[in-house]
């Protein structure tokens, strides 16, 4: 390393480190800086597109994006780092395989992102699946499709009641998408089976407060719950999830029943690898950090995204950025612009970007949205969340595939095969070497 050259190391590939590397590969290409982006995941994942991806719409190859592929000039590590010592400038990387090791820097991105908010509920780690990455989305879609499969199959009632039983825990943004799409996929799938009809299923919302989806307003967020009840689907606000070991479902109104498929989609919060770090962070875990993206008393540590408290420059409040695509995606790029202000001597500028709405999908041709203060519902509320999800989606390449995925979708009726048993490709080799 050389103080020609310095050296910029981004932790983290998701919104935050896949957009900064983006903005300075150029730079790297150049040589005027290097840059180094370490994940345990070679992919960053568009997580709007995640239920689309669960409920068939998107394949889910195009809602990833290979961080190798798409940071041509920068190097990416695929591993996890345990620790930062800023002090010294030094992170240490633990590879897939292979020991431990020390990797020095000038001047370091902390993209660490967030990780699901869980709460010490029986059974919750056992039973639950979350919904942040494209392999729960994948293994959500193929548990919902199986699931089918065993109600049809199967003649004793308590259990075939178990299978067509599903349940969503949270009533944010991922909990009601993947809410809604599943059970619109799933209620088209039914009518390949003779013994199962869309009323057999049941389907539960469970959220704590009393409301859902509240980053698109009160009025909408009632129509949601509207709607979702019209289609038979069961929202339980105010209601806790109290237990679910061996997939009995206990809550907090008192009722319990079995469901074979529980989902956790309850928040967020900061990643706790920052705990292992040498940098200030606030009372909820994130790190410290001025308007203009860099850490709080560091001038060559910078951090944006879920796991960074950037103070909201539109608010009278005094509050900080809500953690959502919008601000990450618009924070990375004027922090790899601001790291490159940096490296000439320049004064890097404020992060300052109002709100501009919300958009939900709510299955096909059916959504909300509420776009600069303008509330819009049903079809054009689903296409505009098609739109906006589409022009943020990085690359044209995979903007291209999300498109004809939808364009072919107009020809072909929804595909609503299992592959389940991918999740298990050495079962069959099993049983056959065991009998």
């Amino acid at each position: 390393m050389t103080a020609q050259v310095p050296h910029i190391l981004v932790v983290g590939g998701g919104y935050v480190g896949m957009y900064t590397a983006y903005g300075l590969r150029k730079a790297a290409r150049r040589g005027k800086i290097r840059v180094t982006v370490v994940d345990p995941r070679s992919v960053m994942t568009y997580q709007p597109f995640l239920p689309e991806a669960a409920a068939g719409s998107v394949e889910p190859r195009h809602v990833v994006v290979p961080l190798r592929k798409t940071l041509k000039g920068c190097r990416v590590v695929t591993g996890r780092v345990t620790s930062i010592d800023h002090e010294h400038k030094v992170a240490k990387v633990m590879p897939e395989e292979g020991p431990d090791y020390e990797l020095a820097y000038d001047q370091i991105v902390v993209a660490l992102g967030s990780v699901a908010r869980t709460l010490p509920i029986p059974g919750l780690a056992d039973e639950a699946t979350g919904f942040k990455n494209v392999e729960e989305a994948i293994a959500l879609r193929n548990k919902v499709l199986d699931r089918l499969d065993v109600a049809a199959s199967q003649p004793d009632p308590a259990l075939r009641k178990a299978a067509l039983t599903f349940v969503f825990v949270g009533g944010g943004y991922a909990g009601v998408e993947g809410f809604a799409e599943l059970e619109d996929m799933a209620r088209y799938a039914t009518r390949y089976y003779d013994n199962i009809q869309p009323e057999d299923m049941r389907w539960v919302l469970v959220e704590a407060t009393n409301r859902i989806l509240p980053e698109v307003g009160p009025e909408l967020g009632k129509y949601t719950v509207e709607q979702l009840r019209k289609r038979n689907m069961e929202v339980r606000l105010e209601t806790r999830l109290e237990s679910c070991e061996k997939g009995r479902v206990v809550l907090s109104d008192g009722e319990e029943f079995d469901a074979d498929t529980i989902v956790w989609t309850a928040g967020v919060k900061a990643n706790p690898a920052l705990g292992r770090t040498d940098l200030p962070l606030d009372d909820k875990g994130r790190v410290k950090c001025l308007a203009n993206l860099r850490i709080e008393g560091l001038d060559d540590a910078w951090s944006a995204g879920d796991n960074a408290a950037v103070p909201d420059l539109t608010s009278e409040t005094g509050a900080y950025c809500a953690p959502n695509a919008q601000h990450a995606v618009r924070q990375a790029n004027l922090l790899a612009a601001n790291i490159l202000r940096a490296v000439d001597g320049e004064a890097p500028r404020d992060y300052k970007h109002k709100y501009v709405g919300s958009v939900a999908s709510l299955g096909l041709h059916k959504g909300v949205a509420q776009l600069y203060g303008v509330k819009v519902k049903g079809w054009p509320a689903w296409f505009l969340h098609r739109t906006y999800h589409v022009s943020r989606v990085p690359t044209f390449n995979r903007k291209a595939r999300v498109v004809l995925d939808w364009t072919l979708a107009l020809f072909f009726r929804r595909e609503v095969t299992s592959l389940g048993s991918l999740q298990m490709p050495n079962e069959e080799f099993r049983r056959a070497a065991n009998s």
